[in-house]
C-alpha cells in the first residue's frame, strides 16, 4: 500500500466535522499499518495535525488511535511509546476544560496511555486483548504475586475504561434521540472498542479473582473484591444504557451482565460464569452510510402544520392587509349584514378546517394501524423464516441420509457390476467352449464326407476289377494259347491284383467301422449341441438383461474414468515433480555430506583450539594467583584454617574430576565440554587455594608462614606444568596429576596443623546444643499459639464492632503463622536427621556436630531467632489487641520472622542432598510461611485503615485561622517526624552493624572470617 494513500485516508478520517470517522478511512488506516509493520506513516501525518487547537480533530485522531491500537499491526503499541510524553502533555491541556470535547479528549488520552503501558509491560497480551485460558494462565507464570499484580493492572485499565463512557454519557443529552443525529454518533463511535475492551477486561479480572481466592487468604483480598464490586456496577448500568441506544443496536450487540457479582469465596461459583460475548454483525451498516436524520427534520406525524394552512386561507380571503388587521371594516366600508356574512363564512371553513384535521388525524391513526400491521406481517413472515429455517435443516438432515442411501446404493452398485464381470467371464468361457464344440463338428462332418468320397472310390475300383477279370476270362479262353508263354507273368500280376483286392477289402472294412463309429460321434454332438444352444438362448437372455444395467452404470463409469485419467494425469505430474524433486535432494544430500565432512574437520580443530583456549586461560588464573601472593596490598588479607582446608578438599575433588574428564577425552575427543569445564573449575580452585593459603599464611607464626607460602607457591608451579602437559596432544595422555595431588595434600596437612584446638572442648556439647534449641524453639511455638488463643477468646468477650472484628483478624492470621512455623519447625528436624544419618558414616551423631561445627552453630542461631521472633510477634499482638502496641510493630515482627525461617531453611538445606524429599517438604513448609506472614500483614494493614477510617477528621467548627494554625503546625510535626525518621534510619542501621558483629564474635567468627579479608 502506497504511504501517500494511506497519508491522504488519515487526513480524510481525521477532520474538523462533528461526524462519525468513517469505517473505510480508518479501515485503510489499519491495512496500512500491517502493509509497514509499524504505525511510522501515522505519527509522521498525525504530527502535522493541530491537534492542541481543535477539540473535535483530537477527539477523532483518539477513536482512530484507538483502532490501531486494537486492530493494527503489533508494532503499533511499541511505535507509539515514543510519543507517550507528547499525549500527557496533551492530556493535561485539554484537562483545564470543564466540558466539552475538551474534557472527553483529556479522558481519551488518559485511557490510551493506560492502555500502551498495560501491553507493554504485558507483551502476552495482544491489542485487542482477545486470549484463551491456557494463555491468561502463561501470562502469570503459575506466579501468584504475577498474578495479583496483574489484577491490579487490570483494575486500573478498566477503570479508565469507565471514566469514558461516564464521560460520554454526560455529555449527551439522553432527553433526544442524539443517537441519530451526526454531533451525538461523533461522540458515540468510539464507545464501541471501549465495550469489546471492557468485556474481555471484567472476564479475565473474574478468572483471576478465582484464581487468586484458590492460592490466597480471603482478607488479602478484600480490597480487591471491593473494587471489582464497585466497577461490576458500573459497567453493568453502562451496558444496559447502551443497549437501549438506536445507534448501537444495528452496529454490536452488547451482552448483558449477570444481576449479582460472583461469589469468589465460593470456588464452584467459576463454573456459573458466562464470558460476555460481543457480537458485530458482519451485515451491519457502517455508522456513514446510513442516513442521519437531524432533529429538526423530526415532524410530530399526529397533528398536521395548521396555522400556515389557516394563515393562506385567510389571505386568499382578506389579502395581506387585512391579515394584520382584518377587523378594520371601516376602510372597506362594509355594512353590517357583510359583516355577518363573512364571520358565517369564516365559520364555515374554520368548520371545514376541524373536518379537515380530523380526517388527517383519522388517516394518521390508519396509518399507524396499517404500520402495526406491517410490523406484525414482519414479524409472521420472521416466524416463517424461522420455521423453514427449521425445515431446512431437516430436510439437510434427510439429505444427509439419503446420501448416506445413495452411498450404501454406490456400494451394491459396485458389488453387482463385480458379479456382473464374474458373469460376463462365465459367459465368455460358455462361447469359447461352443466354438470349440462346432470346430470340432465341423471337423467331424468334413472327416465324414471325405469317408464317403474314398468309400465311393474303393467301390468303383472293385466294380473295374471284376470288368477287368471277365475280360482276362474271355480273352483266356481265346488267348490261352498266347498266355502261355506269359503265363507265369499273368499268374504273378494276378496274385499281385488279388493281395491289392484283399488290401481294399480290409481297407473297406476298417473304414465302413469307423464310418460307423463317426455316426455315433456325430449323434452324440447333435444332442450336446442342442443342449448347448439351450444353455446359450439362457445365457444370451441373462446377458441382455444384464446389458441393459451395464449401460445404465456405463454414464456412472465414464465419468470415473474422466475423474481417474484427471488423478491419472495430476499423479504423472506429481510423480514427475517427486523424481526431480528427489533429485534435487540427492544433490543436496551430496552437498551436505561433503559440508558435513569439512565441517567435522573443522570441528575437530574447534575442539582443540577451544580446550587450548581454557587451559591458556586457566594458567593464567592460576599466574594470576600467584602474582597476588607478590602484591604488597594482599598482605592485609586474611584467611583461617579451616576454611583453607575445606578449599583443598574441594580442589583434590576437582583433581580427580580433571583426570577423569582427562581419560574420557583421550578415549572419544567428540565431547570436549566435561574437559573444558573440568579445567575451568580446576584453575578457580587451585588460583583459591593459593590464595587462601597466603592469606592463612598471613595469621601464624613466621616459620610456619614460610612453610606455607612455599607448599602453596609449589602447588601453583605444579598446576601450571599439568596444563602445560595437557596442551599438547602427544602429551596429553601421559600427564600425571600425582605431584599436584601430593601438594594440595601437603598444604591441607599443614591447614590441619593450624586450625585452633580452643573449641574442641565445646564441639561435644554440640550435638546436645542442637537439639535442646530446636526443642526450645517447638515450646517457643506451642506456647505463642497458646497465647494467640487466649487472647482471642479475651478479645471475644471485651470488644465489640469493627474492633473485634479487626482483633480476630489479625489474631486469627497469627495463629495461620504459628502453625506454618510448627510445620517448617518438624521439618527442618527431619531434614537434619537425614543429612546426619547420610553424612555421619560409621562416626556418631555427636561426632558429626563436632565435625560440622560452624554449621551447628548456623542451625543453633537461626533456631534462636525463629523463637525469639515467635515470642516477640505474640507480644506485639497481645499489645495491638489491648490497644496500646502499633501495628507496625506487628509488621517488624512478622517480617523478622520471616527472615529468621529463611535463615534456618538456608542452614539446613546447606548439606542436605537436592533430590530429598525432607527438603522439598521444608521449601513447602517455607512457601506456607511466607503467605502466613503476608497474611499477618495484609490483615494488619487491613485494620489499620479500618480503625483509621472510623477517625474521620471534621473541620467545619474551625475558622479561616484556626485552620491556618493547624495547617502550620501540621508543617511542623511532619518536618520533626522527617527528621526524626532520618536519624531512626541511621540508628537501624548502627544497630544492624553491630548485632551481625556481637554475631559473629558469638559464633566464633571473631578474627578469622569464612573467606579472604
Amino acid at each position: 500500500m502506497d504511504s501517500n494513500k494511506m497519508a491522504v485516508s488519515i487526513n480524510k478520517a481525521i477532520n474538523t466535522q462533528e461526524v462519525a470517522v468513517k469505517e473505510k478511512h480508518a479501515r485503510t488506516c489499519i491495512l496500512g499499518t500491517h502493509h509497514e509493520k509499524g504505525a511510522h506513516t501515522f505519527w509522521l501525518a498525525v504530527n502535522r495535525l493541530p491537534l492542541s487547537s481543535n477539540a473535535v480533530l483530537c477527539w477523532k485522531f483518539c477513536h482512530v488511535f484507538h483502532k490501531l491500537l486494537r486492530d493494527g499491526h503489533p508494532s503499533v503499541i511499541k511505535d507509539s511509546m515514543r510519543h507517550k510524553a507528547d499525549l500527557n502533555d496533551m492530556s493535561r491541556m485539554w484537562g483545564h476544560l470543564s466540558e466539552g470535547y475538551g474534557k472527553l479528549c483529556s479522558i481519551y488520552l488518559k485511557l490510551l496511555i493506560t492502555k500502551m503501558e498495560f501491553h507493554i509491560k504485558n507483551p502476552r497480551f495482544p491489542g485487542n486483548l482477545q486470549m484463551s485460558n491456557r494463555q491468561l494462565d502463561e501470562a502469570g507464570e503459575n506466579d501468584v504475586n504475577n498474578f495479583f499484580q496483574l489484577t491490579v493492572e487490570m483494575f486500573d485499565y478498566l477503570e479508565c475504561e469507565l471514566n469514558l463512557f461516564l464521560g460520554v454519557f454526560s455529555s449527551l443529552d439522553m432527553s433526544r434521540s442524539v443517537s441519530v443525529t451526526a454531533a451525538g454518533q461523533c461522540r458515540l463511535a468510539p464507545l464501541i472498542q471501549v465495550i469489546l475492551d471492557s468485556s474481555h477486561l471484567y472476564d479475565y479480572t473474574v478468572k483471576l479473582l478465582f484464581k487468586l481466592h484458590s492460592c490466597l487468604p480471603a482478607d488479602t483480598l478484600q480490597g480487591h473484591r471491593d473494587r471489582f464490586q464497585e466497577q461490576f456496577k458500573k459497567l453493568k448500568s453502562l451496558f444496559y444504557r447502551s443497549s437501549n441506544l438506536q445507534y448501537f443496536k444495528r452496529l454490536i450487540q452488547i451482552p448483558q451482565l449477570p444481576e449479582n457479582p460472583p461469589n469468589f469465596l465460593r470456588a464452584s461459583a467459576l463454573s456459573e460464569h458466562i464470558s460476555p460475548v460481543v457480537v458485530i454483525p458482519v451485515e451491519s451498516s457502517s455508522p456513514e452510510s446510513e442516513h442521519v436524520v437531524e432533529t429538526e427534520d423530526l415532524v410530530d406525524t399526529d397533528i398536521p402544520p395548521l396555522p400556515s394552512v389557516v394563515d393562506s386561507k385567510f389571505d386568499d380571503f382578506f389579502g395581506t392587509s387585512a391579515a394584520t388587521d382584518p377587523f378594520n371594516f371601516s376602510q372597506n366600508g362594509m355594512r353590517k349584514d357583510e359583516k355577518d356574512r363573512l364571520i358565517e363564512q369564516l365559520t364555515a371553513e374554520l368548520q371545514a378546517l376541524k373536518e379537515e384535521l380530523e380526517s388527517f388525524r383519522l388517516e394518521s391513526g390508519r396509518l399507524c394501524q396499517a404500520l402495526r400491521g406491517r410490523v406484525n406481517e414482519l414479524e409472521a413472515e420472521l416466524a416463517e423464516q424461522t420455521h423453514l429455517k427449521q425445515q431446512a435443516l431437516g430436510e439437510s438432515e434427510f439429505l444427509r441420509v439419503e446420501l448416506d442411501d445413495l452411498r450404501r446404493v454406490k456400494e451394491d452398485t459396485e458389488k453387482e457390476q463385480r458379479s456382473l464381470s464374474e458373469i460376463e467371464r462365465k459367459a465368455q468361457a460358455n462361447e469359447q467352449r461352443y466354438t470349440k464344440l462346432k470346430e470340432k463338428y465341423t471337423e467331424l462332418v468334413q472327416s465324414h464326407a471325405d469317408l464317403l468320397r474314398k468309400n465311393a472310390e474303393v467301390t468303383r475300383q472293385m466294380t473295374v476289377a471284376r470288368a477287368a477279370q471277365d475280360e482276362v476270362e474271355n480273352v483266356k479262353k481265346e488267348m490261352q494259347d498266347k498266355l502261355k508263354a506269359v503265363q507265369d507273368s499273368t499268374s504273378q500280376q494276378e496274385k499281385a491284383q488279388l493281395e491289392q483286392l484283399q488290401a481294399l477289402q480290409a481297407e473297406l472294412m476298417s473304414s465302413r467301422t469307423e464310418l460307423e463309429t463317426l455316426k455315433s460321434a456325430v449323434t452324440s454332438s447333435q444332442q450336446s449341441s442342442e443342449q448347448l444352444n439351450t444353455q446359450l438362448s439362457a445365457l444370451e437372455a441373462e446377458k441382455a438383461g444384464l446389458l441393459e444395467t451395464v449401460s445404465q452404470k456405463e454414464a456412472e463409469l465414464a465419468g470415473l474414468g474422466v475423474e481417474l485419467e484427471r488423478v491419472q494425469s495430476s499423479l504423472t505430474t506429481e510423480r514427475e515433480s517427486g523424481v526431480k524433486a528427489a533429485e534435487a535432494l540427492q544433490n543436496q544430500l551430496n552437498e551436505k555430506e561433503s559440508r558435513e565432512q569439512a565441517l567435522e574437520s573443522e570441528l575437530v580443530s574447534l575442539r582443540w583450539a577451544a580446550l587450548r583456549a581454557a587451559l591458556e586461560e586457566g594458567g593464567r588464573i592460576v599466574q594470576d594467583s600467584l602474582n597476588q601472593l607478590e602484591d604488597p596490598a594482599h598482605i592485609s588479607c586474611t584467611s583461617s584454617a579451616d576454611y583453607l582446608v575445606s578449599r583443598c578438599q574441594v580442589a583434590l575433588e576437582c583433581v580427580e574430576r580433571l583426570q577423569s574428564a582427562r581419560d574420557g577425552f583421550v578415549s572419544d575427543n567428540t565431547d570436549v565440554s566435561g574437559l573444558v569445564r573440568a579445567v575451568t573449575q580446576f584453575a578457580h580452585l587451585v588460583g583459591d587455594v593459593i590464595v587462601q593459603g597466603s592469606a592463612t599464611s598471613h595469621m601464624v607464626p613466621v616459620e610456619q608462614a614460610d612453610a606455607l607460602a612455599d607448599n602453596v607457591k609449589a602447588c601453583g608451579a605444579e598446576a601450571m606444568a599439568l596444563l602445560c602437559q595437557l596442551k599438547e596432544q602427544k602429551s596429553m595422555g601421559t600427564a600425571d596429576c600425582s605431584r599436584l595431588t601430593s601438594a594440595l595434600d601437603t598444604v591441607m596437612a599443614l591447614g590441619e596443623k593450624l586450625r585452633p584446638r580452643g573449641l574442641e572442648l565445646q564441639q561435644g556439647e554440640l550435638g546436645d546444643l542442637v537439639e535442646q534449641e530446636m526443642s526450645a524453639t517447638s515450646a517457643a511455638v506451642e506456647s505463642a499459639a497458646a497465647r494467640i488463643e487466649e487472647m482471642l477468646n479475651k478479645s471475644r468477650a471485651v470488644d465489640t464492632g469493627i474492633k473485634m472484628e479487626v482483633n480476630e483478624r489479625i489474631l486469627a492470621s497469627c495463629t495461620d503463622l504459628m502453625q506454618a512455623i510448627k510445620v517448617l519447625v518438624l521439618s527442618s528436624k527431619d531434614l537434619q536427621r537425614d543429612i546426619v544419618e547420610s553424612g555421619r558414616g560409621a562416626a556418631s551423631m555427636k561426632e558429626f556436630y563436632a565435625k560440622n561445627s560452624r554449621w551447628t552453630e548456623g542451625l543453633i542461631s537461626a533456631s534462636k531467632a525463629v523463637g525469639w521472633g515467635a515470642t516477640m510477634l505474640v507480644d506485639a499482638a497481645d499489645q495491638v489487641v489491648q490497644g496500646k502496641g502499633k501495628f507496625e510493630e506487628l509488621m517488624v515482627c512478622s517480617h523478622e520472622i520471616a527472615a529468621s525461617t529463611a535463615q534456618l531453611v538456608a542452614a539446613s538445606k546447606v548439606k542436605a542432598d537436592k533430590g530429598s524429599t525432607n527438603l522439598s517438604r521444608l521449601q513447602q513448609a517455607s512457601k506456607g510461611v511466607t503467605q502466613a506472614t503476608a497474611g499477618v500483614v495484609a490483615s494488619t494493614k487491613s485494620g489499620k485503615s479500618q480503625i483509621e477510617d472510623t477517625e474521620t477528621m471534621d473541620f467545619s467548627a474551625m475558622t479561616l485561622t484556626q485552620i491556618k494554625r493547624q495547617e502550620m503546625d501540621a508543617q511542623v510535626l511532619v518536618l520533626e517526624l522527617e527528621t526524626r525518621l532520618q536519624k531512626e534510619r541511621e540508628r537501624l542501621g548502627e544497630l544492624r552493624k553491630k548485632h551481625y558483629k556481637l554475631a559473629g564474635v558469638a559464633e566464633g567468627w571473631g578474627g578469622e572470617d569464612e573467606g579472604t579479608g
